[in-house]
């Protein structure tokens, strides 16, 4: 499920009809760049009781395409590891 921060900015003005929308989009605009900093400089980003992002290390080395069955070296490159609460997996599996 992916959603648009749009969408997000919607669902927030529906919500809560008390704040400006240029005011949420620049809440969303300051939360999201500071998670993609965070991130650029390999920390952590955790959301209590939502979610974790992780950027972690994937060795060289070599690989093989199975699509083919060749193998090729493959670099170091940075990856991101998502992992979402229990509670939310919860929620979500249950709907």
């Amino acid at each position: 499920m992916s959603i648009a921060k749009s969408d997000l900015i919607k669902e927030l003005a529906n919500s809560y009809p008390n704040f400006l929308r240029k005011d949420l989009t620049r809440l969303i605009d300051i939360i999201l760049y500071e998670m993609t900093n965070s991130l650029k400089r390999s920390e952590r980003v955790e959301l209590r009781d939502i979610f974790t992002i992780e950027p972690r290390i994937q060795k060289s080395g070599f690989r093989r395409n199975p699509k083919n069955g060749k193998t090729f070296f493959a670099k170091e490159k940075r990856k991101i590891f998502f992992k979402m609460s229990k509670k939310w997996s919860k929620i979500i599996n249950e709907k």
